[in-house]
């Protein structure tokens, strides 16, 4: 078993580095209150190779694996605390990954080059209003073959990215049941690649959030919607399959961007206490500061190296065949339970050693702390789905009848 980083590894986090704290981290406060990526943020990203790098290089990718790919999203959320471009970053490269493996060669060649090339947006579109994680029993959407165009009714909403594919242009990899039996449980379901701009039908929303300010939130309500065959995205009814895969990637990459901010706030609030004083002393020399410090760094540390090895079992799956969807749904679950709330519980701490300006603009960590609720809240699902998703890979689906009723 090896800890260290190969000469590849340390260079192409030093460039992503770079990168990321020369361009990104002194515009975070511009991101964040004018409530938009500037386009030559995007552009220099592109250039970098920081936009669905873990598509092939024959659509402008990087080809980028699942190490490299994660220690990305860990230093774009070092740099961008408040979490908006490691959004962008991680479905790009999560679900571009997934259009790569699934798309027809056509719609890659249409949408993939500009995507990497940041000309393009390409998002994620499964939850609806009657939830995310119960895509079984939430999932209304509904796609009818008529001819030869698929027609769609539904709604799709709490979606990153509606604002940015309206005005790039790009698609949402859409889930929609396509099986009207009932019982068909999770083989009713199939991905399509929606463009949100120019298709008739489409009728978006925005929503005004608490964080995350630099890309949008919204959803859009479909009304009969038509959509050429070859928009299906991998095989019918095997859409929820695809999602799963899917999710499991976002979930390792959200791992390493909250894991990312966390050293970012550590870090932060470690110069804080080292300087401000109290009773004659800093506050640094406190055991009630050392403590938690320590108790944090030392969860932190935990999490990091379970992100990681969420990152490397995807590797040895896609890459060596030596791992199987069922290590990694455990171990991106894993990173994705305790990554986020851990993340908010530091940001947190260290707002009590700032003081009083941690409850100011003045004080970067309240970013932070509204970007990285998101995640904890939800994104790619709940604590509580994540748990689920642990106890489903230990115990077996046998034992969750209230999550696994269907027949497949």
């Amino acid at each position: 078993m090896d800890f260290g980083w190969t000469e590849e590894q340390r260079l192409w986090r030093r460039a992503v580095r770079d990168f990321a704290q020369n361009e990104i981290a002194p515009r975070v406060r511009e991101i964040d209150e004018e409530e938009f990526i500037p386009r030559e943020i995007v552009a220099g990203m592109a250039d970098v190779g920081l936009l669905a790098p873990t598509v092939g290089e024959e659509y402008g990718g990087a080809g980028a694996d699942w190490m490299m790919a994660t220690i990305a999203a860990e230093e774009l959320g070092r740099a961008d605390i408040s979490l908006a471009v490691p959004v962008l970053y991680l479905v790009e490269a999560a679900w571009g990954f997934i259009f790569y493996r699934y798309g027809s060669s056509g719609l890659k060649q249409e949408y993939l080059p500009r995507v990497t090339r940041g000309e393009a947006f390409l998002g994620i579109a499964t939850t609806e209003p009657g939830g995310g994680s119960d895509i079984l029993g939430a999932c209304r959407t509904r796609g009818q073959r008529d001819g030869d165009r698929w027609v769609f009714n539904g709604e799709k909403v709490y979606i990153s990215g509606v604002r940015e594919s309206l005005d790039w242009g790009g698609i949402h990899l859409m889930l929609a049941r396509t099986d009207p039996d009932e019982d068909a449980g999770h083989r009713a379901f199939t991905f399509f690649a929606l463009p949100l701009k120019g298709t008739g039908g489409v009728i978006p929303t925005y929503f005004d959030d608490m964080g995350r300010m630099g890309i949008s939130t919204g959803g859009f309500a479909l009304d009969e919607v038509r959509l050429p065959l070859e928009h299906q995205v991998g095989e019918l009814n095997k859409g929820f399959y695809h999602a799963m895969e899917g999710f499991s990637a976002a979930r390792t990459l959200i791992g390493a961007t909250c894991v990312g901010a966390s050293e970012a706030a550590l870090a932060m609030g470690m110069d804080q206490i080292k300087l401000r004083e109290a009773f004659g002393r800093p506050i640094a020399s406190f055991e009630g500061v050392q403590f938690p410090l320590a108790n944090l760094y030392t969860d932190l540390e935990g999490v990091r190296l379970s992100t990681y090895k969420a990152a490397w079992l995807m590797d040895q799956m896609y890459r060596h065949g030596a791992a199987t969807h069922h290590d990694i749904a455990l171990a991106a679950a894993m990173a994705k339970l305790k990554a986020p709330r851990l993340g908010f519980s530091i940001m947190n701490e260290v707002a009590d050693w700032h003081g009083a300006m941690a409850y100011t603009k003045e004080c970067p960590i309240e970013m932070g702390i509204r970007g990285i609720r998101s995640y904890s809240i939800g994104a790619e699902g709940t604590p509580n789905v994540m748990r689920m998703i642990i106890a489903r890979e230990l115990l077996g689906k046998d034992f969750l009848p209230t999550l696994y009723t269907n027949k497949s």
